[in-house]
């Protein structure tokens, strides 16, 4: 018994606390997002532009997140900066989806036919 460590006792309390530090770690809030993903499923080829509103793992906070776009990445991102600079907001390029912060659905729709896309609205 001498080569064993006491960990736990009723007596002194918690003596190791490395033991709560890890759990601390792998219940964090980053665990949580890379457990949801950054754009959900992807969807069946040849569905066409969707928007979608998401709150699930990002903290309560509301994001759209467009996805299908037939761009290659260099110019998903520069859609998202045009994007970006008229919805006055932020975002960013996550697999292949463009994530806008914020409800603004029926403006991405608009700037978006306005860029030559046929979007529509998905989820709810």
């Amino acid at each position: 018994m001498s080569d064993r460590r006491l960990v736990y006792s009723t007596e002194a309390g918690r003596l190791d606390q490395s033991a709560k530090s890890d759990r601390g770690r792998r219940a964090g809030k980053g665990a949580k997002r890379r457990r949801h993903g950054a754009a959900g499923a992807k969807p069946p080829a040849g569905e066409g532009v969707r928007i979608r509103r998401e709150r699930k793992g990002r903290g309560g906070k509301t994001v759209c997140v467009v996805y299908g776009l037939p761009l290659a990445e260099a110019e998903a991102r520069a859609l998202l900066s045009r994007l970006k600079r008229k919805l006055g907001c932020g975002g960013a390029v996550r697999d292949g989806a463009l994530e806008i912060q914020g409800d603004h659905r029926e403006a991405l729709m608009a700037l978006l036919e306005a860029e030559g896309f046929r979007p529509k609205l998905a989820g709810g």
